[in-house]
């Protein structure tokens, strides 16, 4: 089938999110968190690239959130992508979604890993309370900033934002560092919490294996690798 591009814009530098539809479909049902495949013919032979959904089911509309690769193969594609035009799609597909029954979580993001948590987070909030934990390098790299901002003072019972930058500048009075540290800090305690982990392998192992050390039980370690 296909997906075809409604509109895009930049959330960061070198970063977008799409929209598109499925026309042939009335709905395109998934369950948040999951992902799509994009396929495309490229230099004589066909390109499929896996992509986190930046949203929950919306008819027949899903979001991308994804990064310029500048030697890449496939971003440069969907960057240059306008408005009417197609690409092939399949799924959805994966199991990194909300569990059941529902339990206090911790989510952690670096980079565009933050994509499935903004769609999981566009659910009610029945998960009380969850933290998000969201690294990034620079201030203007934090993606969906004011939407999370904005859910944090809405509801600061069920919902905490903690961005923390590698690279602030001295204007930053925020968290500082890689966000390994400061999840441990959001934790503290307790054990009983569910956390989703979604970035790069060397932040997702290194938080699996500090979890473990602390014991958690593997259940409660939702994860997904970017690389």
């Amino acid at each position: 089938m296909k997906a075809r591009l409604i509109e895009s814009h930049e959330v960061a530098p070198a970063t977008r999110h799409f929209t598109f539809d499925v026309p042939e479909l009335e709905t395109f049902p998934f369950k948040a968190g999951q992902f799509a495949s994009l396929s495309a013919l490229i230099h004589g032979r066909v390109i499929t690239r896996a992509y986190s959904l930046a949203s929950r089911a919306d008819g027949n509309r899903f979001e991308l959130c994804l990064n310029l690769v500048d030697d890449g193969l496939f971003s440069p594609m969907l960057f240059a992508m306008q408005p009417g035009d197609t690409v092939d799609l399949s799924g959805p597909l994966g199991y990194f979604h909300w569990r059941e029954p529902a339990s206090d979580s911790i989510l952690v993001a670096t980079g565009t890993g933050i994509a499935p948590f903004r769609g999981m987070l566009q659910e009610p909030l029945g998960h009380t309370p969850t933290s998000l934990v969201f690294g990034v390098r620079y201030e203007a790299n934090l993606m969906y900033r004011a939407e999370f901002e904005k859910l944090a003072s809405e509801q600061p019972d069920r919902f905490r934002f903690l961005p923390v930058l590698s690279r602030a500048d001295e204007s930053w009075q925020g968290r500082r560092g890689h966000v390994q540290t400061h999840v441990l800090d959001a934790i503290g305690e307790r054990r009983d919490v569910n956390v989703y982990i979604c970035g790069l392998k060397a932040m997702v192992d290194d938080l699996r294996a500090q979890l473990k050390a602390l014991g958690f039980d593997r259940k409660r370690i939702i994860y997904e690798k970017y690389d």
